[in-house]
């Protein structure tokens, strides 16, 4: 379980970055920078330097944390970092962080001068089982997730189950979403298993596993021309939940919670529009409420998220496009649905009992 080979890098497991210890203190890099927000500097830094027997030949670029900050804005402020840094093409920026600095970090890293090397070193759940593979970056642009971006793999993953020590409950069930996302689509005996376990307790085989599935799937598809577009399910309408209570919300959903709502949701087109039985709907509903926390979707609000779901990148001809489950463990892409169905999963989320 030491490394996963992706598309000409590796994502090394549980290895004490010493791979990465190797590549920076070689002759290979003019400078060496590592990006991060305030909140991993505090957190995950010093565990960094620690494992990299306290390396301090790198320059710190900092950035403030959240989803709200992912956009154009803030990659002026590190390119313009960069320059004044000296930073030339053969530097290069390890991102040390969530989603949100993975995804800005290398769409940053591979537009500077036309692109620079970078590696990810992802510290919570949520993107070492997903943001943080397969070679997708990106920004948001107008509270639309991620509509900015490039296909650039990065020249390794680091997965350290370490970090994850600093991470609270409801980040940790966040990055859950994923693995369950990951079982449904892909394999139901992993399904069977995560639903055993105990979130609060990951295991790094459960997270090689994840990671196994999702990289096997960009590795055949690395452009998202077909089979990739599994890895949406849930994500149509979670997505488009997680932009509303992001822009709503006194306390917004994260990304994990939106998509574990957005699960259900496709869960009844699957069953409505494709072949997944009402039992394993049900399965799916009552699994999942187990696990995340209530939330009413307004109905009020269905026309705003509707209209967040025609901007969603994966669309064709105006027309929304779903990735919809056939049964637990297998999914198929470019499902097409109508208006009144995708409201009536909405309404269908809506009306199951939850936790307060």
């Amino acid at each position: 379980m030491n490394k996963l080979d992706s598309a000409g890098h590796a994502i090394h497991f549980e290895s004490q970055l010493k791979p990465l210890g190797e590549t920076i203190t070689s002759d290979k890099y003019s400078k060496i920078f590592v990006f991060a927000d305030s909140h991993t500097s505090e957190l995950c830094l010093p565990l960094f330097q620690e494992m990299l027997g306290d390396y301090t030949g790198f320059d710190l670029i900092e950035t403030d944390p959240g989803e709200e900050n992912k956009n154009i804005d803030f990659c002026v402020g590190i390119w313009k970092t960069l320059l004044d840094f000296g930073a030339d093409r053969k530097c290069l920026m390890i991102n040390l962080g969530g989603g949100v600095i993975t995804d800005m970090g290398g769409f940053v890293a591979s537009t500077y001068k036309r692109g620079i090397d970078f590696i990810n070193i992802p510290t919570t759940l949520l993107s070492q089982v997903d943001a943080s593979v397969g070679g997708k970056t990106g920004i948001d642009v107008d509270n639309v997730k991620n509509m900015v971006g490039t296909f650039t793999l990065p020249q390794a993953v680091f997965i350290e189950t370490s970090f994850l020590k600093t991470l609270p409950k409801r980040e940790l069930l966040s990055g859950f979403a994923e693995m369950i996302k990951h079982g449904l689509i892909a394999d139901s005996s992993y399904y069977e298993d995560l639903k055993k376990s105990d979130y609060q307790e990951i295991t790094a085989p459960a997270i090689y596993r994840s990671v196994e599935i999702k990289n096997k799937v960009v590795t055949e598809d690395p452009h998202e021309k077909g089979l990739r577009k599994i890895l949406n399910y849930g994500h149509t309408i979670g997505h488009a939940i997680e932009t509303y209570s992001l822009i709503n919300d006194k306390k917004p959903l994260t990304h994990g919670e939106a998509i574990a709502i957005g699960m259900i949701c496709e869960g009844y087109l699957s069953a409505g529009n494709n072949t997944l039985t009402k039992v394993e709907l049900a399965d799916i509903s009552t699994y999942i409420l187990s696990l995340y926390p209530g939330y009413h979707i307004k109905r009020e609000s269905f026309g705003q998220l509707m209209e967040f779901m025609q901007s969603d990148k994966k669309n064709e001809n105006g027309q929304i496009m779903f990735s919809l489950l056939s049964k637990i463990g297998s999914c198929d892409i470019n499902c097409r649905v109508s208006a009144t169905d995708i409201s009536e999963s909405m309404e269908y989320y809506n009306s199951l009992p939850k936790q307060a």
